[in-house]
Parts: structure tokens; sequence; C-alpha cells
């Protein structure tokens, strides 16, 4: 079992590190460097950013990906509470800093009303997710099967990436 959850741990670390990229260049395609035979192959279209620009005042971007960033760390540690059976401890960091209970402290409020309906609805989901997920994890802890916990997880990192796959910011 700790060799599984190593293995899972190592490839969703992996995804995450691209995830990474995408929040630090949200205004910016992030594309990775090809070798010469993928270079060859890649279409006009794969190094066009047809995301939607969401325009957020100066202030408002840097504390938006800030947020973002630590959106990333949570995940990572969410991880590692996964990976050392701290089941808990990733039920409340996907809560407080993540879910529904985050809001506040992300000022989400302000933050929504410069973005377009499909990115509220996304941030809304990723929250909700997250709570989700805190409260398959608390029962992971009980139970001591970390599958339900992993697909919860797996749905909330969904919420992100389709989030960041549809939006960036000016």
């Amino acid at each position: 079992m700790n060799r599984w959850v190593f293995g899972l741990a190592v490839v969703l670390g992996g995804g995450l590190a691209g995830a990474t990229n995408a929040a630090d260049d949200a205004g910016h395609a992030t594309h990775h460097p090809m070798d010469q035979a993928g270079a060859a192959a890649a279409t006009p279209q794969a190094t066009r950013d047809d995301r939607q620009l969401v325009a957020f005042p100066g202030m408002l971007r840097v504390h938006t990906l800030s947020n973002m960033r630590d959106h990333l760390q949570t995940l990572g540690e969410i991880q590692g509470a996964l990976a050392s059976g701290a089941f808990d401890k990733a039920s409340e960091l996907a809560e407080q800093r993540l879910g529904m209970s985050s809001l506040a402290m992300h000022g989400a409020h302000e933050v929504a009303q410069f973005m377009p309906k499909g990115m509220q609805d996304a941030g809304t989901a990723m929250h909700r997710s997250a709570s989700r997920f805190a409260l398959v994890a608390k029962d992971a802890s009980a139970t001591g099967d970390l599958r339900p916990a992993l697909a919860a997880l797996s749905k909330l990192n969904q919420t992100c990436v389709a989030c960041h796959a549809a939006y960036r910011l000016q």
C-alpha cells in the first residue's frame, strides 16, 4: 500500500508542477519546450492561447495570482498529508484553505465582481469540490480507504484545470 501511495503522490505531484507554471503565468500561454520532432509537428494552433482574457485591476490581479499559488501549495500539502496517512490534516487543509470556509480569507466576493459568470461558476465549483473532498478525507480517517479521497482530490484538481484552460488574467 505504501508504494502505491508514494507512486500516486509522484504522479499527482507531476501534474501540479505543470499547473504551477500555468498559475504563475496566468496571463501568458504556457508551453513546455519540445524536441525537434515535436516542434516540427506542432501546428500554429498549438501555440495560440484561446483562453478568455479577464481584466482585473492591478493589485487585485496580484492578490488573485497569489491566491492561486496558495491553492497549488495547498494541493501539494494535501497530497503530502494523504501520503503520510494524515487524513484529518488533509481534510482541514482542504476546507480551511480551499473549501467554502475559505471564501472570506481569499476575498472571493471582491474578486468575483471582475469575473465573467463562467469563471465565477468555475471558482464556486472548485470551492465546493474542496469541501466535498474534505468530507471524504475525513471519512478515510475512519475507514482507512484512501481511494475515495484520491478520487475526490482528482475531481478537485480537475476543477482547477478546467478554469485555467478557459480563462487567463490580464
